[in-house]
């Protein structure tokens, strides 16, 4: 990929808020100078993922990972780093001007799971430009939109468009195109069977589903014909960027509204996304036709822990909202339901009222989990006495999903009164069914298998000096800009010096390596911009390409360098320079002992050997022993 020129990085970096865009994907709440938010990356219950807009950097306790908003992006949405910034550039209207054209090989180039990426990109636009600019497109699929009551404005918000009827039409404009052959078909747009290359999604509306910062991951396709024995709605296909269970239709369109308002609602299809958008409530998504699933719980939770579910009156449609509901409590949402009239569905419903309408019906018809769901039971079951107890043990059973206590009291009441019903034989039931539940679970676990049974884990080596070539590489990025003092010729002068200048030429004097290969390429990445006369800052460090030095700069930058240290030397901040040198003294001289017992430790091992030289290992013992002593006289005059 054609390189981005170093001064548009800066650019981006110094214009992009971390705290915006992280904002889009996950809500964050105020907690002192930094903001906090439920993990995007794991699930979780007490938010442990931090923002700093001061430092702007991220850190995700729960997972470990951390960085900026390159880094953010580049690891929630599996961009590259080109990418990332691009996408940043975007939505900042940076423009990004190239140092050099693309080569047919880099343009070939790049792994698959970017080419089926492209390959979905290039295929939006081609359905859009078949649905606008095709006498076909215009007839068929313009029309179709048109007659369901949808704007020029919906229609291009979401992107809407148009397969053409010909079996091969996107397949063959892909291959005359140059496209990815695997990434075509693996994209699951085209197929390439025993009769040549064919269209998934021939005759049919074209609705894309979008990644959450709006990249095209796939597809649904509703067919046009009611002639045809074919599935009224299609989707993609599993494929490496496309997995429906952590997808959710028109969230990229709706996040942020859902985290202003607090609120999600979620509904079943499509059209009903784009009928509550056009009617002007816009916190709406869909599971695009499927059955509900936990990833997709899990990531409208890190938008807002209210959620109401919008389902079909009918049966079916009451039905699906029970299954929902019990995942949901499980996860511990707050979920509610609105229940739409007969032969209403929220698509239908949103066509025939206005905004204000819309609205009120939502905020009058809004049910808690236990009043739609007893209410809807009775309604369905009338009075036969053995299906009502059944319906009783359904009620409790969703009760117990509920995380905690107090919850499930206020729920026990509630459907007590509805269904006149003493609480105490709803408590026993309850009680009963968080018997058995923990009982499964303790039998689950003792039939795991014993720890001895398990296959041993390969263990990753830690490199002897790991913990000091840490503090070192932490000191450097935390603070490494500062000023220490170092002593000129004239011992009544003294010159001010970078904490990074001074400890990488103590280093390099006595030409002491790092193993640990991370901060052997951060090392390396300190002394190159040195010698092209660049103290690098915290700025510079979080800005770099490697996720796993971002990743030791984050941590460096959220745990400040040494601060035990100082709060045990009663030492408060500001330091004084003459202290700082102390302390960053301390630090390089601990790293060059332990670099000094290792080859101390080394001799000895040697010496033990057979037909050893003894002068030139008495020699080399001495040598190291004197660095020892040296090393051990200045850190007790520091400390």
């Amino acid at each position: 990929m054609a390189r981005i020129p170093q001064e548009t990085i800066e650019q981006i970096f110094s214009t992009a808020r971390i705290e915006e865009v992280i904002g889009e994907f996950v809500q964050l709440k105020k907690s002192g100078s930094n903001l906090k938010g439920l993990s995007p990356f794991n699930n979780e219950k007490t938010p442990s993922f931090m923002v700093s807009p001061a430092k702007q950097i991220f850190k995700d306790f729960s997972s470990g990972k951390g960085g900026s908003v390159v880094t953010f992006l580049m690891e929630l949405e599996q961009m590259t780093y080109p990418e990332a910034l691009r996408w940043l550039a975007n939505k900042y209207n940076i423009e990004v001007p190239e140092e050099r054209p693309q080569t047919a090989e880099e343009i070939e180039a790049g792994n698959h799971r970017e080419a089926v990426y492209l390959i979905s990109d290039v295929a939006n636009k081609w359905f859009q430009e078949q649905m606008h600019q095709t006498d076909e497109g215009r007839a068929v699929g313009l029309s179709y939109f048109k007659e369901r009551g949808f704007s020029d404005e919906t229609i291009s918000k979401f992107q809407l468009g148009y397969s053409p009827e010909k079996s091969d039409a996107f397949a063959q404009y892909a291959l005359e195109s140059k496209y990815n052959e695997k990434a075509l078909e693996d994209s699951g747009i085209s197929m390439n069977g025993d009769r040549g290359w064919y269209d998934r999604f021939r005759g049919r509306v074209m609705f894309p589903i979008h990644s959450i910062s709006g990249r095209v991951l796939g597809f649904g396709g509703r067919i046009l014909k009611n002639n045809v024995k074919a599935a009224k709605y299609l989707n993609s296909p599993e494929n490496p960027i496309y997995h429906k269970s952590k997808v959710l239709y028109g969230l990229h369109q709706a996040k942020q509204e859902i985290v202003k308002k607090d609120e999600a609602f979620l509904v079943e299809g499509y059209t009903d996304v784009l009928s509550f958008h056009q009617n002007g409530v816009r916190n709406v998504v869909s599971s695009s036709g499927t059955s509900l699933t936990d990833g997709q719980i899990i990531m409208l939770k890190r938008y807002s822990s209210n959620i109401t579910l919008l389902y079909d009156g009918d049966a079916a449609g009451i039905r699906a909202s029970f299954r929902g509901l019990d995942m949901m409590l499980e996860a511990g949402i707050n979920v509610r339901v609105v229940p739409f009239p007969d032969g209403e569905d929220p698509d239908s419903f949103a066509q025939k009222h206005n905004t204000e309408e819309l609205e009120k019906f939502l905020a009058v018809e809004r049910k808690d989990f236990i009043s739609y769901k007893t209410s809807a039971l009775l309604e369905e079951l009338g009075n036969d006495p053995l299906k009502r107890a059944e319906m009783v043990r359904d009620v409790v059973s969703s009760i117990s999903k509920v995380p905690d206590a107090i919850g499930q009291e206020v729920f026990i009441k509630e459907a007590a009164k509805i269904l006149d019903i003493d609480p105490r034989a709803l408590h026993e039931e309850l009680a009963r069914l968080l018997d058995a539940q923990n009982r499964q679970a303790r039998r689950k676990y003792s039939e795991s298998p014993p720890m001895e049974a398990l296959p041993p884990t390969e263990k990753i080596a830690t490199p002897f000096g790991h913990h000091q070539e840490e503090k070192v590489i932490h000191l450097i990025v935390a603070r490494g800009v500062e000023d220490m003092l170092e002593e000129d010729l004239d011992p009544e002068e003294v010159v001010p010096i970078s904490i990074t200048e001074w400890a990488v030429e103590t280093i390099e004097k006595d030409n002491i390596p790092f193993e640990t290969p991370v901060f052997q390429r951060m090392y390396a990445l300190v002394k190159a911009e040195l010698e092209a006369g660049h103290v690098p800052d915290s700025a510079w460090w979080i800005m770099q390409e490697d996720l796993e030095v971002v990743k030791v700069a984050t941590a460096a930058l959220t745990e400040p360098y040494a601060l035990s240290d100082w709060k045990r030397k009663d030492i408060h901040l500001p330091l004084e320079r003459n202290t700082i040198k102390d302390l960053v003294q301390e630090t390089v001289l601990r790293f060059k002992s332990i670099w000094v017992e290792r080859k101390l430790n080394e001799l000895k091992a040697q010496f033990n050997e057979e037909n050893v030289d003894v002068d030139y290992y008495m020699t080399a013992f001495e040598k190291w022993n004197k660095a020892r002593q040296q090393i051990n006289e200045e850190l007790n005059r520091i400390v």
